[in-house]
């Protein structure tokens, strides 16, 4: 008789059952990734219960858990294909399902179907972003300098600007026969920066090394920020959302330039010395 619960295997190799024990620096990294799942499904609920705020609180808190869970399976060498497969089917759930739920609830209801067109669009564009992404991590013919870029804004990005009209609204911003169209329009933009070849910073290399007069600065800026999000949360996001759309530009730019240097430096290596 098979077992109920077969023996987990990570990598998805097949293994003897009675044979080899899972290292808990595996198991983590996916703990933290579920931990994510569920607090964005229960941002669902919360939508649904007319609680936005805590919703709202719910998305932000999974985009924290989403940007520590790779970091945490990296530092404990606890990668795993199982992870990978895990932590895409959790971010669509997060940044492509949830906040086009908050936001059908939150107005786009207000236009009818063509609302909920929009927010089925949206969550498309992240499961197209993601499934982007996985497949350009196998391409070898990326130059060195493009693992710090994005090809079009990530899906936790997405979802965080996505929600600055319901932002807005928490602020104290009345709701106007605008409204809604507005954030159907704002929907469907962010919804295509997710799946264009806009070049997005990645940010990945930055906190890898820190120098020793910049730790306690470092710590400081990070309370203050913590400190204002908690604080005032809405102002706070809507910022860095206005913030972030505004850079995106900046890097579209940065990206341009380092891939002339790029082609040139390859050209000037393909062109043969004519002393030789």
């Amino acid at each position: 008789m098979a077992p109920l619960f077969p023996p987990f295997d990570p990598e998805g190799k097949p293994r003897f059952a009675g044979f080899g024990r899972i290292p808990l620096r595996l198991l983590i990294p996916n703990l933290v990734t579920l931990l994510a799942l569920c607090s964005g499904l229960t941002a669902v609920r919360m939508a649904v219960e007319d609680r936005f705020e805590l919703a709202l609180a719910a998305i932000v808190f999974a985009a924290i858990l989403d940007g520590v869970d790779g970091r945490l399976a990296r530092a404990l060498k606890g990668t795993s294909r199982f992870g990978a497969e895990l932590d895409s089917l959790a971010d669509f759930v997060n940044f492509g399902c949830v906040p086009a739920l908050v936001l059908y609830m939150w107005s786009l209801d207000q236009v009818g179907s063509i609302g909920w067109i929009a927010a089925l669009l949206f969550a498309i564009c992240a499961a197209l972003r993601l499934a982007r992404f996985n497949v350009m991590l196998d391409d070898p013919n990326r130059p060195p300098f493009a693992g710090d870029f994005f090809t079009g804004i990530p899906a936790p990005a997405g979802a965080i600007t996505v929600l600055l009209p319901v932002y807005l609204g928490l602020l104290g911003i009345p709701h106007g026969p605008v409204t809604a169209p507005l954030t159907l329009v704002y929907t469907l933009a962010i919804g295509v920066l997710m799946i264009s070849k806009l070049p997005a910073w990645s940010g990945k290399t930055l906190g890898k090394k820190v120098r020793r007069d910049m730790v306690l600065p470092l710590f400081v800026l990070v309370a203050l920020f913590a400190g204002l999000l908690a604080s005032y949360p809405w102002l706070v996001l809507s910022v860095c959302s206005v913030l972030y759309l505004a850079f995106l530009p900046l890097s579209a730019l940065r990206y341009r330039a380092l891939m002339a240097a790029h082609v040139a430096e390859q050209a000037a290596q393909d062109t043969p010395d004519p002393a030789v």
